[in-house]
């Protein structure tokens, strides 16, 4: 009797130290998004957990869905492009470099795609967190180096704009939304109240405003917009869509508050007066870069191969600052087209997600409601080396794979 009841009293305990498959996966997974935030080493920690994540998930299972293969193909397709037009450049280092950048993304997107076929809320929500993380560490290294608190400003800022622990204010910026979309999101259903929103929203959304990027702002107030407008549209009933009213006209009077207390700064008015122009003297003229980008059209059209990767600023002053453009001028013609198709089929995935109803239906307004904004910044903005641009892609199109069982469940 005491050796039974010995083996009883150790089996909790046992049982207290396994740790799950799902457990380890989700761990590594919010790992991955929380070290996101640290871009100024190469390769950065980033570089490091993903081939972890990836064995993690490779070791206790990982399953592909043949709705994916559009997007594998289509990205596989463009990588392709991309090698055949470096290979006359082989000796140089910076193509070398951004062909292999271009490929190590292309399977961050499939990864992040095919994840989603097993226990797709848990690890959406799990990526939700690790990304946060990453936005409050990134936000306040950015507020802290721009007010140079500790001498930090050398470090955290660029050309007196906030760039926290990123290289570039103009990618710390749309870094920032995504998370910042999904608080808002999360006030506007209730899901969390208005003091504590604020309070959660207050350091990355003032280090947004601080790195003064155009791009950034636009995507931001875009992708509330939307994802306000999706969420209104996608509701159930009457008295939730007048608390997504009541709350985004409070909400709106706030962000207007907050940012005539920040303009009531000098040195920051200064500054946002300045990049608050539309029309910035880079930007004018047959040489600038708009003009640019239509001068190297007629060029591309003689070149199946383009330019070659990072090969534009060779025959212009500087990069063509539009994917699609670069499209052709990085990867040829092959890559160049095929990104146009995924970027076509990506529209039609992700407009049908966000009307489908699913226990994650509002993950995927979030998450489209930027990357579609994203997309369309794609005309003027290079966002094809973003590693938050290929978590949406992989993301959204792992929702829109999932069956249709699973999407018509009833959400919560």
């Amino acid at each position: 009797m005491s050796t039974l009841a010995q083996r009883q009293d150790d089996a909790p305990r046992r049982r207290g130290l396994t740790i799950s498959h799902a457990a380890i996966k989700r761990g590594t997974l919010w790992l991955l998004l929380a070290v996101s935030f640290i871009a100024l080493i190469e390769p950065s920690p980033y570089e490091f957990v993903f081939p972890i994540t990836l064995l993690v998930f490779a070791i206790t299972g990982i399953r592909f869905s043949q709705k994916l293969l559009p997007m594998a193909v289509l990205l596989l397709v463009y990588n392709i492009g991309g090698v055949i037009a470096l290979i006359p450049w082989m000796d140089e280092a910076p193509s070398v470099r951004f062909t292999a950048v271009s490929v190590y993304l292309m399977i961050t997107a499939i990864f992040f795609a095919a994840i989603m076929a097993e226990d797709p809320l848990g690890r959406l929500e799990t990526l939700r967190k690790g990304y946060l993380f990453a936005a409050w560490c990134a936000g306040l290294a950015a507020v802290l180096g721009y007010f140079d608190v500790g001498g930090l400003s050398g470090v955290f800022t660029y050309a007196s704009r906030a760039s926290g622990t990123f290289k570039d204010p103009n990618v710390l910026g749309p870094f920032l939304v995504l998370p910042l979309i999904y608080l808002l999101h999360a006030v506007i259903i209730g899901r969390i109240g208005l003091v504590k929103g604020f309070l959660l929203l207050s350091i990355p959304l003032l280090a947004l405003f601080l790195s003064f990027s155009r791009g950034a702002w636009v995507n931001l107030a875009v992708s509330a917009l939307m994802m306000t407008g999706l969420t209104f549209l996608t509701s159930t009933n009457t008295a939730q869509r007048a608390r997504i009213v009541f709350l985004t006209v409070v909400m709106l009077v706030l962000l207007v508050v907050a940012l005539l207390i920040a303009l009531s700064f000098e040195n920051i008015r200064a500054i946002f007066e300045l990049r608050a122009n539309l029309d910035q003297d880079y930007d004018q003229g047959v040489t600038g870069r708009f003009g640019n980008q239509l001068r190297s059209l007629p060029m591309l059209l003689d070149l199946p191969n383009g330019f070659g990767p990072l090969r534009f600023r060779f025959h212009f002053p500087e990069d063509p600052h539009n994917v699609y453009i670069n499209g052709f001028a990085s990867y040829g013609w092959l890559g160049g087209f095929a990104y146009l198709a995924l970027t076509a089929a990506t529209c039609i995935a992700g407009w049908r997600v966000v009307f489908r109803r699913s226990p994650w239906q509002g993950h995927a307004i979030v998450l489209w409601s930027v990357l579609f904004v994203t997309i369309l910044q794609g005309f003027q903005i290079d966002t094809d080396h973003w590693r938050h641009f290929y978590l949406m892609l992989g993301l959204i199109w792992g929702m829109a794979a999932l069956p249709a069982q699973a999407g018509n469940a009833r959400r919560p």
